[in-house]
């Protein structure tokens, strides 16, 4: 079975958010695989284990985002790729969606397996935006897969409870931290990633344009600054100080 795990790299979760010239800055945090996608990468070794299948890390970004992409393959998976284009540099859900789609089609996949929602953006929607781009049923918020021929059972993990749904295959399925906790990666995966060579696939590569921005991006602003004035009330005696406190707040017309 093929198995394609997406992945987003995002910067570290202690980096402090600012706004500088009207735009969201993280400033020089250092930037990572998204922590809810170490999950899918974990629950599509589990499917490659069961299966013997294959799994194929896939992230859209810039060439940085081949680190994110071998701490996938330290953790297990057999190849990666990475879609990185400078008409890509400011994308929205749908953007990606339709950007992902394209390489998955391209690649081939019987499973794609999302993280429940991106660190920097918490849309927690691509999945099934992709979904729909692929024609896949749609499997959120899973808690654990198991593959029978060509169907797939997942339970997924609700507020309200637990629910089981199954699909045929192929399918699109974002998972939540009850997959399992994500393997650290071993001393050797972690060298044989560093040797691997990761292929960039452009636009030009997936057959497709540059997807039309929808979303229209606000200036962010600071709050204007507020003025406080303390005053501190004086007296000899608790007496005193109460009795001036109780004609300041008439005189407010606090009361």
């Amino acid at each position: 079975m093929k198995i394609i795990a997406c992945i987003k790299q995002v910067p570290d979760s202690e980096a402090k958010v600012k706004a500088e010239g009207g735009q969201i800055s993280w400033g020089d945090a250092p930037l990572v695989i998204n922590p809810f996608d170490e999950y899918a990468v974990e629950g599509a070794l589990q499917q490659k284990e069961a299966t013997n299948g294959t799994v194929t890390a896939l992230c859209i970004g810039p060439e940085t985002a081949k680190e994110a992409l071998k701490h996938a393959l330290a953790m297990g998976a057999d190849e990666a790729i990475l879609v990185s284009d400078s008409a890509l540099n400011e994308l929205d859900t749908v953007g990606a969606a339709k950007v992902l789609a394209a390489a998955i089609q391209k690649i081939g996949a019987d499973m794609v397996v999302f993280g429940r929602q991106t660190l920097d953006n918490g849309a927690g929607i691509t999945p099934a935006q992709t979904a729909r781009l692929l024609g896949y049923p749609m499997l959120g918020l899973a808690g654990s897969i198991k593959v029978n021929e060509r169907s797939v059972t997942v339970e997924r993990v609700l507020e309200e409870g637990k629910q089981i749904v199954k699909a045929n295959l192929p399918a699109v399925i974002s998972v939540v931290q009850s997959i399992g906790e994500p393997r650290y990666p071993s001393f050797m995966g972690i060298r044989k990633a560093s040797k691997a060579e990761i292929p960039v696939w452009s636009l030009s590569d997936l057959g497709i344009s540059a997807p039309t921005q929808i979303v229209t991006r606000t200036e962010l602003m600071t709050p204007p600054a507020r003025e406080t004035v303390v005053e501190m009330i004086t007296g000899e005696s608790p007496a005193e100080i109460a009795e001036k406190l109780a004609d300041k707040i008439i005189a407010e017309k606090v009361l």
